[in-house]
């Protein structure tokens, strides 16, 4: 009687006990994995005053443009055949060196020049007037794009607030500037259907992560830069568009992937 108690207890408490195990063994995966996740990378020379490191990035860029008052007017005459001027969203690549200076474990102050090659992008947009069957004026609508391709010298100086590190990763901030210099002379740049200058000043915003790897820390962050200077140049634009345009501004969106 005894052992048959012993069995119809076991079969009564038998998902109690089936449970209780499940959970020792969950809580014995979860202690390894947290001990092997929480093991502490020492890579990426956070504690040093100076650090180092490279950088590969891909951007995408275009123009902000703004009509000029004549063109906005229909009484002014100018740009009447034409409907639109709009600057596309072109891809481009960029790489660097940047140079690290701690300020404090969550503070750092970041050099990071580098060689961008961009493509403008930008659709015209005409009227056409042709004759219809009846002598009446048809408008034929045609797009024309037009590509100015420019390598820069670029030198950003950014502040950059990290968060307190959680095991292996951490997020940042960046905030600053860059200096942009073209790398051909204005003769050469006067040619392009639209013509720019060669040099500007940007602010740039960034977030990102640091990860912590065993030998190397690995940053991708997201940057947005916006140009401060109006770099359109009318006076050796294409006369068909040159008084249609009153300024022009770079803007771009682009992904960091920082080795250090």
């Amino acid at each position: 009687m005894q052992a048959i108690n012993i069995r119809y207890q076991l079969y009564l408490h038998w998902p109690k006990i089936g449970f209780l195990v499940i959970g020792l063994m969950l809580c014995q995966f979860k202690v390894q994995a947290q001990a092997r996740f929480n093991e502490i990378s020492k890579a990426g020379q956070d504690e040093k005053l100076i650090s180092y490191g490279f950088f590969l990035a891909g951007h995408n860029n275009y123009y902000q443009l703004k009509y000029s008052d004549a063109f906005v007017d229909p009484n002014s005459g100018i740009g009447t055949n034409i409907e639109s001027i709009v600057p596309v969203f072109t891809p481009g690549f960029s790489l660097g060196f940047l140079a690290i200076f701690r300020f404090h474990d969550q503070v750092n102050l970041m050099f990071t020049p580098k060689i961008g090659f961009y493509e403008f992008k930008t659709d015209i947009n005409f009227f056409d007037n042709a004759p219809s069957s009846n002598n009446d004026i048809s408008f034929n609508r045609r797009t024309e794009t037009v590509v100015s391709e420019v390598t820069m010298v670029e030198f950003p100086l950014l502040f950059k607030y990290k968060a307190q590190r959680f095991n292996n990763s951490r997020m940042f901030f960046t905030a600053g500037g860059s200096a942009m210099f073209r790398t051909k002379d204005q003769e050469e740049a006067d040619i392009d259907f639209i013509v720019t200058t060669g040099r500007d000043f940007t602010v740039d915003l960034g977030i990102g992560f640091d990860m912590y790897f065993r030998y190397f820390k690995f940053s991708p962050e997201i940057r947005f830069s916006h140009g401060l200077n109006n770099i359109y140049r009318p006076e050796t634009t294409d006369a068909r568009i040159r008084d249609v345009i009153s300024e022009l501004r770079r803007k771009s969106i682009t992904l960091y992937l920082h080795f250090q």
